[in-house]
């Protein structure tokens, strides 16, 4: 777009000989923009707007500027707003609009990103498809997820994050969807909410933005969102395992690389998706529901599911230095996926021994002593047989884990320790072991991860 439009779009006003400039991107990262940028400088922890020479060495061409703000000797065409967090989500629901692509949004306690990247992949094989980056899934990455839409863009699909009241409800109400998805319900970010009962009102606001012929895809196995779903207006779809959903799976059958599985009513037809675990089924499910919406041939859905691109990091195969195989899954963690992810690495065969890494699961609040000590019943010494665990939570599952693991065999360390728990986990490995790393991201076992892969 040229100055002049945005600069209309934002009620701002561009000084004369700028009206013609042309923005081909938009970025709040000074470093990683691209010639041509629109820099928009936002006041957080580092305030943007001290990093305005940066943008301007690496190829802005004009920036937002916040009124508050002293523009001093600014070299660069200004757009003067009132707020630039505000003007980055204006600006971005003005493209969605001059785009107009079709809108799926999508948010859960656990499965958003995997159902975002199996539904952009079933979609993708009929439309042009863009998608939410990494876990650009918040006040900022959403606007950021429109703005990064080619002008040939037929379907945008939006990863949807929260943790607060209120949040999912602006971010629908911005891409105003046609279709919303709700993976599950489960205990992330509890510590916000103080009960699953609260954590299923505030995903409901996805539906706030729902347009009025639009559809939400849901998980049907769950009571507390079949009796909200109840007053909805719109067409609603569901997904699991009991037989009373639209779309259920029977038949699962997983292996350490693949799940194969069997959906009834709608269609009938067999499916198999490229990762571990039964859990992941019924992110396909919803991912299989909205292909449906969309018309696409269950052929192309059978063949997209198969060959889908995961995002980095989630329940993801890597190589250990050792040749080790590693079962990667540090992005963020809750009781919930800690226990499936569990579960599907038990069943895991191999010719060695079962290595389990897990880091504190953040956010639970009061609940957390409890929930941590809860994961006693997934780990048994017969099917795991060391147990790394990192952080101060952690120590309290350490102290159960004790009482039916030989003393060797139950390791415990701070965060601030990850060194040694490098170098004890390189001891005990051999080739033949597999491995499994997960943690909340504020635990960092990426750096864990990364140390054993070298």
């Amino acid at each position: 777009m040229q100055l002049a439009e945005i600069a209309r779009a934002l009620g701002a006003e561009v000084k004369a000989g700028y009206e013609d400039i042309c923005i081909t991107s938009v970025s709040f990262d000074s470093r990683t923009l691209e010639a041509g940028a629109l820099f928009i400088p936002l006041v957080a922890g580092n305030d943007g707007h001290n990093f305005i020479q940066s943008a301007i060495e690496h190829g802005a061409v004009a920036t937002l500027w916040q009124a508050d703000h002293d523009l001093g000797q600014v070299d660069l065409p200004q757009l003067v707003v009132a707020d630039t967090l505000e003007a980055l989500q204006t600006l971005g629901r003005y493209y969605l609009d001059k785009i107009n692509p079709k809108v799926v949004a999508i948010t859960g306690s656990n499965g958003k990103t995997t159902t975002k990247d199996m539904v952009a992949a079933i979609l993708g094989s009929q439309f042009n498809v863009q998608k939410t980056h990494a876990n650009f899934n918040n006040q900022i990455g959403v606007p950021m997820t429109i703005l990064g839409m080619e002008p040939n863009t037929e379907v945008l699909v939006v990863e949807m994050g929260m943790d607060h009241f209120g949040e999912l409800d602006h971010l629908s109400r911005l891409a105003a969807p046609d279709v919303a998805v709700i993976t599950m319900i489960g205990e992330a970010h509890i510590e916000f909410f103080g009960s699953r009962d609260k954590i299923a009102d505030a995903k409901m606001e996805i539906t706030h933005g729902l347009k009025e012929d639009g559809t939400l895809v849901y998980n049907g196995d769950e009571p507390l969102l079949r009796t909200r779903a109840e007053d909805l207006k719109q067409l609603t779809v569901t997904f699991g395992r009991n037989d009373n959903n639209d779309l259920q799976a029977t038949n699962i059958v997983s292996d350490d690389t693949q799940t194969g599985f069997r959906v009834v009513s709608w269609p009938e037809e067999n499916f198999t998706i490229p990762m571990i675990g039964a859990y992941n089924v019924n992110n396909a499910l919803a991912a299989l529901a909205v292909g449906n919406l969309f018309h696409v041939p269950v052929e192309a859905m059978r063949k997209a599911l198969a060959a889908f691109d995961l995002t980095a990091n989630r329940t993801e195969w890597v190589k250990g230095a050792k040749g080790e195989r590693i079962l990667s899954d540090v992005y963020n963690s809750n009781p919930t996926a800690v226990k499936q992810v569990l579960q599907a690495f038990t069943k895991v065969e191999t010719a060695g021994k079962r290595i389990a890494v897990l880091g504190d699961m953040l956010e639970l609040g009061d609940q957390a002593e409890i929930m941590h000590t809860g994961l006693a019943a997934e780990i048994q010494p017969e099917e795991i047989a060391e147990v790394y665990l990192c952080g101060p939570i952690m120590a309290k599952l350490a102290q159960v884990l004790d009482e039916k693991y030989p003393a060797d065999k139950v390791h415990h360390y701070d965060t601030d320790a990850k060194a040694q728990l490098v170098a004890d986990l390189k001891a005990s490995i051999q080739p033949e072991d597999i491995v499994v790393v997960k943690g909340s991201h504020g635990i960092h076992l990426e750096e864990v991860l990364a140390a054993l892969q070298k």
